[in-house]
C-alpha cells in the first residue's frame, strides 16, 4: 500500500503534466469523432445526394483530422515519459535503500525486473487508460450526433463487455502475484547456487541443488499457466463488448432505418465501433488487463513488509526492540545440536553443537585459527545454513527475516560507503538519525575524533582515503545505532588499539537490552566478557575465564600464547 500510495502522489503532484496529457489527448480523439461523423455526411449530403465534391470535402477533413491526431499521439508519448520516469526513480531509490538496510534477498529480482515492470506497465496503464476514456467518449459523442436511436444499440453490449472485464481483474492480479513470487523465489535460489557451483560440484551435491531450483522452475511454470488461463475471459469480454455492437448493428439495420437512422448513419456508426470502439475496448482489455494487475501486484511486493510480514524495527532514544515478540524468557541466542560442514564429504567444523546467551549477556568466541569462529558468526547471521539442528536469535529461527531484524554482524573487512558521514551511520535505520542519537553513539563507541576531522555528520566519506581502523569505527557505530538487539562482533576491531578496542566493547556491552557475541581475538576481549566460549572440537567448553583456565587446557594454551599489545593510534 505504501508504494501504491508513493506512485499515486507522484502522478497527482505532476499536475502540469497531466494536463498536458489530457489536452494532447482531445487533439488526438478528434480524428476519432471525426472519423465516423464525416463518412455519415458524406454518404448521405455528398456520394448519395449526388454531390461528389462534399462527399470528397467531408473525406478531405476525415483525412486531415488523422494527421492532427497522429502528431497529438506522438505528443503524448514524450508526456507519458516526463509523468513515469520520475516514478521509476523514486522505486529503484526505495529498492536499493531497503536492499541495503535489511540485506534483502529479493531486492536483486526487484530492482532488476520489478521496478522496470512498474515503470512499464504504469506506462501502458496511462497510455490505454486515456486512449479508451477520450476514443469512448469521441465515438459516443458521434453516435449521438448521428442518431441518439444508436446508442440503444450500441451501449448495452459495450457496458456488459466492460463489466465482465472488470469481473475478471481481482482473480487476474492474485495469479499475477503468485507468478511474480515464483519469480523471485527462483531468482534467489539462483542467486545463492550461480556463485557455489564449484562449491556444490566440489561436494557433490549436483542431484540435491538440481532438484531444488527444479521446484522453483516448475513453481513459476504452474503459476504461469494459471495466469494465461484467464485470457479466455478476456476474449469474451472483447467478444461482448466490441463485437457484439456490430452483429446487433447488423442485425437491427432494418429497423433503425425505418425508424429515421439514415444509411450514412448507419455506416458510420460501423465506423465508430470497427475503428475506435473495439480497438480502444481491445487495448483497455490487453493493456488494463495485464499492465493493471501487474502493476497492483509489483507495488505491492515493492512495498516494505507491514504487520502482516515482517514489521521494520525502529531506535528511539538509543532503545532496542527486536522484531516480533520473541518467547517470555527466550535467550537472545540459542543453537541446539548444530552441525555444519564445509561440503557434504568435509569433516564437519562444528559438530552438535549447544550454546545458549542469555538477553544482555557478553560472550567472547576463542579457539585456534580454522577452529569455526567466523563460520559460528556466520550461521547466527544467516549467511551459512546448518547441515543439521536449530538455531535462533530471540526465539525466531534462522534464517529467517524476524531472525534477520533481531541480529546484526560487523565483520574484519568494514563496509564503508561514499556520502555523508550521517548516511554511512544511519545505514540500518529507516528514518534519519537524531543528531544527539548519532553524537552520543560516536561518543560511546569512540568516532568522536574521526567525526570532528571529517567536519560533523554532514561531512563527506571518501573511503579509500580511510585507514583501516577507521572503516571498523565507523561500522561499529553502525551497528550500535542499528535497532538489532544482537550484535556479533567477528573480529571487528581488529584493526583497533586495545584502548580503542575496549572502548568499542564496552559500549556494545552497555548497550540498553543489547546482547554481544565477540569473536575474540584478544586475550582482553575475553578478560572483558562474562563467558567465554572455547571452540575446542568435541573438548569445547563455554564458561568463565576463571572456570576455564581450570577445566579447559586449549584456553590456558590460548591465555599463556595471548600477550598484550602496546597501546597505538588507531590504524
Amino acid at each position: 500500500m505504501r508504494a501504491r500510495t508513493r506512485v499515486l502522489g507522484s502522478v497527482r503532484a505532476r499536475w502540469r503534466v497531466l494536463v498536458r496529457l489530457g489536452l494532447w489527448s482531445v487533439l488526438e480523439a478528434g480524428q476519432t469523432f471525426l472519423i465516423g461523423y464525416a463518412l455519415a455526411r458524406a454518404l448521405d449530403d455528398g456520394f448519395l445526394a449526388g454531390d461528389a465534391r462534399a462527399g470528397l470535402l467531408w473525406l478531405g477533413a476525415a483525412g486531415l483530422a488523422v494527421g492532427a491526431g497522429a502528431y497529438g499521439t506522438g505528443r503524448v508519448y514524450g508526456v507519458v515519459a516526463a509523468l513515469v520516469e520520475p516514478v521509476r526513480d523514486r522505486l529503484v531509490a526505495s529498492v536499493v535503500g531497503r536492499g541495503v538496510r535489511e540485506a534483502d534477498a529479493g531486492a536483486l529480482s526487484r530492482l532488476t525486473q520489478q521496478v522496470e515492470i512498474a515503470r512499464d506497465t504504469l506506462a501502458g496503464l496511462v497510455l490505454v487508460s486515456r486512449s479508451f476514456l477520450f476514443t469512448a467518449s469521441g465515438a459516443l459523442i458521434g453516435l449521438f450526433s448521428l442518431a441518439p436511436l444508436l446508442l440503444t444499440v450500441v451501449v448495452p453490449p459495450l457496458l456488459a463487455g466492460l463489466c465482465l472485464f472488470a469481473a475478471t481483474l481481482r482473480p487476474l492480479a492474485r495469479r499475477q502475484e503468485a507468478f511474480l513470487a515464483a519469480d523471485e523465489a527462483l531468482a534467489e535460489d539462483l542467486g545463492a547456487v550461480c556463485p557455489g557451483l564449484r562449491d556444490v560440484t566440489a561436494a557433490g551435491a549436483e542431484a540435491r541443488v538440481a532438484a531444488g531450483v527444479a521446484e522453483s522452475i516448475d513453481a513459476e511454470q504452474r503459476a504461469a499457466r494459471a495466469l494465461a488461463r484467464w485470457s479466455v475471459a478476456r476474449v469474451a469480454a472483447l467478444a461482448v463488448g466490441g463485437e457484439l455492437p456490430v452483429v446487433l448493428l447488423l442485425a437491427t439495420a432494418p429497423w433503425l432505418l425505418g425508424h429515421g437512422v439514415t444509411p450514412g448513419a448507419l455506416v458510420g456508426a460501423l465506423a465508430y465501433v470497427t475503428q475506435s470502439l473495439l480497438p480502444a475496448l481491445q487495448n483497455l482489455v490487453h493493456g488494463l488487463g495485464t499492465s493493471g494487475s501487474r502493476l497492483t501486484v509489483v507495488l505491492r511486493r515493492l512495498a516494505p513488509p507491514t504487520a502482516s510480514g515482517v514489521r521494520r524495527p525502529q531506535n528511539r532514544n538509543n532503545s532496542l526492540r527486536a522484531t516480533g515478540t520473541p518467547p517470555p524468557g527466550a535467550p537472545a541466542l540459542a543453537l541446539t545440536s548444530v552441525t555444519f560442514a564445509y561440503g557434504l564429504a568435509r569433516e564437519p567444523v562444528l559438530d552438535g553443537l549447544d550454546l545458549s546467551v542469555p538477553a544482555g549477556a557478553h560472550l567472547a568466541v576463542v579457539g585456534p585459527s580454522g577452529i569455526g569462529k567466523s563460520t559460528l558468526a556466520g550461521l547466527v547471521a544467516g549467511l551459512l545454513e546448518a547441515r543439521e539442528g536449530v538455531i535462533r536469535v530471540y526465539g525466531h529461527a534462522v534464517p529467517g527475516p524476524e531472525a534477520a531484524a533481531s541480529r546484526v554482524l560487523i565483520p574484519q573487512e568494514a563496509y564503508v560507503h561514499g556520502g555523508t558521514l550521517a548516511e554511512n551511520l544511519g545505514l540500518f535505520r529507516r528514518d534519519p538519525v537524531p543528531e544527539a542519537e548519532l553524537l552520543a553513539a560516536a561518543e560511546a563507541v569512540g568516532l568522536t575524533p574521526l567525526l570532528r576531522a571529517l567536519g560533523g555528520p554532514g561531512g563527506r566519506v571518501d573511503p579509500g582515503a580511510l585507514s583501516a581502523g577507521e572503516r571498523q569505527l565507523i561500522a561499529l557505530t553502525r551497528a550500535y545505532l542499528s535497532p538489532a538487539p544482537l550484535a556479533l562482533l567477528d573480529e571487528a576491531t581488529c584493526h583497533l588499539d586495545p584502548a580503542a578496542e575496549a572502548r568499542a566493547e564496552r559500549a556494545f556491552a552497555a548497550r540498553p537490552g543489547g546482547t554481544l557475541v565477540v569473536v575474540a581475538h584478544r586475550i582482553s576481549s575475553a578478560r572483558r566478557a562474562g563467558r567465554v566460549l572455547v571452540l575446542d572440537g568435541p573438548r569445547t567448553a563455554c564458561g568463565t575465564h576463571d572456570e576455564l583456565l581450570r577445566t579447559s587446557a586449549l584456553y590456558r594454551d590460548l591465555v599463556g600464547g595471548w600477550t598484550a599489545e602496546p597501546t597505538a593510534p588507531v590504524r
